[in-house]
């Protein structure tokens, strides 16, 4: 109970601290929900970075930063009296005791996938028209395929077994080779796209994040690279100066050091 205490003590006090700020900081005085957002999208995408770096201290600063804007946005909300942090915390409070009645009334769900399918079917008994509409328009293209597989499986609409999944990603890998062959570009295009989803959604059923595949790769590229150009650097040479041959002696290198 007092590690509870201390805890919404420390809240207070961000909540008095957001109310200084407004009042006499001229910068914060000046935000709104718009100029706030790419803010948070970008502090969001930092506390990725945090959890797959593992650095247990950066995701608790990041989450501070977070939190900080969840704090801003309440109290710009209740400067017009929409809604203050309060009533956000009462509103998911809500949210999360209706939509888990396996926790808080009498529908059994022994397993996560249970929970996930009446979780959308709860959503749609709330009003929404389609499972799909929980999916944000602006989220970047994997990671919003990623979340359309996951939503449509909610609802019983998926493969049975992996092996007809990888078959897809083939049929599909078939289906753009001609495309290539024809030199039809929308098509190409077309294809492409259905090459990328077809690899998400199979990457889904062998217990892999596809976002956090391709960072976690992107991350390594970038150490190898960098690896190249110091060594090219070591011998006073830019990488245009170096051969694919010795490149590749120093990629080989490169990954020892993985």
């Amino acid at each position: 109970m007092n590690n509870r205490i201390s805890q919404l003590q420390s809240i207070n006090r961000l909540l008095d601290i957001m109310d200084d700020l407004r009042a006499g900081c001229p910068w914060d005085k000046k935000q709104t929900f718009e100029s706030l957002r790419h803010l948070t999208i970008e502090e969001t995408y930092e506390l990725g970075d945090a959890i797959l770096d593992k650095n247990l201290e950066e995701i608790k600063k990041e989450l501070g930063d977070l939190l900080l804007h969840i704090v801003f946005y309440a109290k710009i909300g209740s400067e017009t009296d929409a809604f203050d942090i309060g009533d956000v915390a009462e509103a998911i409070s809500e949210k999360l005791i209706h939509r888990h009645p396996h926790i808080y009334g009498d529908v059994k769900a022994e397993d996560e996938e249970t929970v996930k399918a009446n979780w959308e079917q709860l959503k749609l008994k709330e009003g929404k028209k389609s499972v799909l509409e929980g999916v944000p328009k602006s989220l970047p293209a994997l990671v919003k395929a990623s979340r359309i597989q996951d939503k449509v499986r909610a609802v019983g609409f998926d493969w049975e077994e992996p092996h007809q999944v990888l078959d897809k990603v083939v049929e599909e890998l078939n289906e753009l080779q001609v495309e290539l062959k024809n030199d039809n570009t929308n098509k190409i295009e077309a294809e492409f796209g259905d090459v990328l989803f077809s690899m998400i959604n199979y990457a889904r059923f062998i217990g892999v994040n596809p976002e956090d595949a391709l960072e976690r790769t992107n991350k390594k590229f970038i150490k190898r690279f960098q690896y190249l150009e110091a060594k090219a650097n070591e011998m006073g040479k830019s990488l245009k100066d170096i051969t694919l041959a010795e490149m590749d002696v120093y990629w080989n290198e490169s990954k020892l050091k993985d």
